[in-house]
């Protein structure tokens, strides 16, 4: 990044509409998009490289299903709790110290869950890993918000939508094939391998955002103060619920489908992988889809319409889970539960960054840590009465209706029905 963009990076804009990323070069925002859209994916990585090695891990530790379930709950716990402590820092402090901190978590997490002989121990790890993992994605989208407004913000958060929905395509396949190759434990090695490479990335590459005279204080009655102004904006409370119980549903499949499809319809590792992309390619093609109706749509009929197609996809797979359909059927089912996630994700950011830029950092953290820390104490009920198709659905559709409920209740009352401009 060249001394001329810190220097208009570091320029108060008075309105949203003077973004300072107006004056971004096309290659620098390429830049922002690629490397902010990899800091946010060592979230999705954290959580979908690990998800093929379920039953191995089950095996190793002598631990049951439900406790193995209960580490990937472990990490949205730590995501949540970490995105509570690093949104207001990055509003105090700045973006960049903050992220670097935590990634250096992550890695020191990693390495800790490679070497833990106990299913208790790799709990304890993978809070840590999400406290760490936390960073990248609070960060990344503060940083957006700091640089970019109306529909540009639109686009670049589309754009890095794009970059981060590889990770969940990616990861789950390039899991199965290091389980080809290594054991389990081989994949914290390699995930702390991808914070030693982000932290790199996040101390010499990145610029900071957030000018001094635009901080406020890292101090109890400021941060209370913050998360109170935003709890008063009805909007953003609905808006957030919404997009908490859409990622809820979307979780209970991740928690869920590596016993299913493994264990229930016989899938190997690498077709699990392949099935798990197949879903993910859809969530990447809902998100370039959110980003195209937005410019036509008012982001909360753009939420109306995902929210639709997803309960419309949980329903159909409750009943194939009754009727004890195959494997084919129950795929698709979950495409149309999983894709929708794409279209709602957008306009979520969109919704409730787009009043805060005051508080970005804060209001990002906060929305991550809905999502994650709900999503994470309501999956485990998917294995409460053994992992099934059937018991899958039935907490997605109880998810979507809450998030129904939001959207028609609280967010169409009171967020805005204007095209975002």
């Amino acid at each position: 990044m060249s001394a001329d963009l810190h220097a208009r990076a570091s320029t108060p804009a008075p309105t949203v509409a003077q973004s300072y990323g107006r004056t971004l070069s096309r290659r620098d925002k390429l830049k922002y998009v690629l490397i902010l859209g990899a800091l946010v994916a060592l979230g999705p990585f954290t959580v979908d490289l690990y998800l093929p090695a379920f039953p191995d891990v089950a095996a190793d530790l002598g631990a049951t299903d439900s406790a193995i379930q209960l580490t990937l709950t472990a990490t949205m716990v730590g995501f949540a709790l970490g995105q509570l402590v690093v949104g207001p820092l990055s509003d105090a402090l700045g973006r960049r110290r903050p992220l670097i901190i935590a990634t250096m978590v992550h890695i020191v997490a990693s390495i800790a869950v490679a070497f833990a002989p106990t299913v208790e121990l790799v709990m304890a790890g993978r809070v840590l890993q999400g406290i760490g993992a936390a960073g990248g994605g609070v960060v990344a989208m503060a940083m957006v918000r700091d640089l970019f407004g109306g529909q540009q913000l639109i686009r670049m958060l589309s754009r890095m939508a794009l970059v981060t929905g590889l990770a969940p395509v990616l990861a789950p396949v390039i899991g199965s094939q290091l389980l080809g190759v290594m054991e389990w434990r081989g994949v914290f090695f390699v995930l702390a391998g991808y914070g030693v490479v982000m932290t790199v990335v996040a101390a010499f590459l990145l610029v900071e955002t957030l000018p001094g005279e635009r901080r406020g204080r890292f101090e109890a009655g400021a941060v209370a103060r913050r998360y109170r102004h935003l709890f008063k904006d009805g909007a953003f409370v609905g808006v957030a619920i919404v997009g908490a119980m859409s990622f809820t549903a979307l979780f209970a499949y991740l928690s869920s489908s590596s016993f299913i499809l493994q264990d229930t319809f016989g899938l190997t590792p690498q077709q699990y992988g392949i099935a798990f992309a197949v879903n993910s390619a859809g969530l990447v093609a809902g998100t370039q889809t959110s980003a195209r109706l937005m410019r036509v749509m008012a982001p909360r009929t753009v939420t109306t319409i995902g929210l639709t197609i997803q309960i419309a996809g949980a329903a159909a797979l409750l009943v194939c889970g009754l009727a004890g359909a195959g494997v084919l059927a129950v795929m698709i089912c979950l495409f149309f539960v999983v894709s929708p996630v794409g279209i709602i994700m957008p306009t979520v950011q969109v919704t409730a960054l787009a009043s805060h830029a005051g508080e970005a950092g804060t209001a990002a953290s906060l929305i991550g840590a809905l999502n994650m820390g709900i999503a994470g104490l309501v999956s485990p009920i998917v294995g409460a009465g053994g992992v099934s198709v059937t018991s899958m659905a039935v907490v997605m559709i109880g998810s979507l209706v809450v998030a129904h409920a939001a959207l028609w209740m609280i967010v169409r009352r009171r967020a805005s029905a204007e095209v975002v401009a």
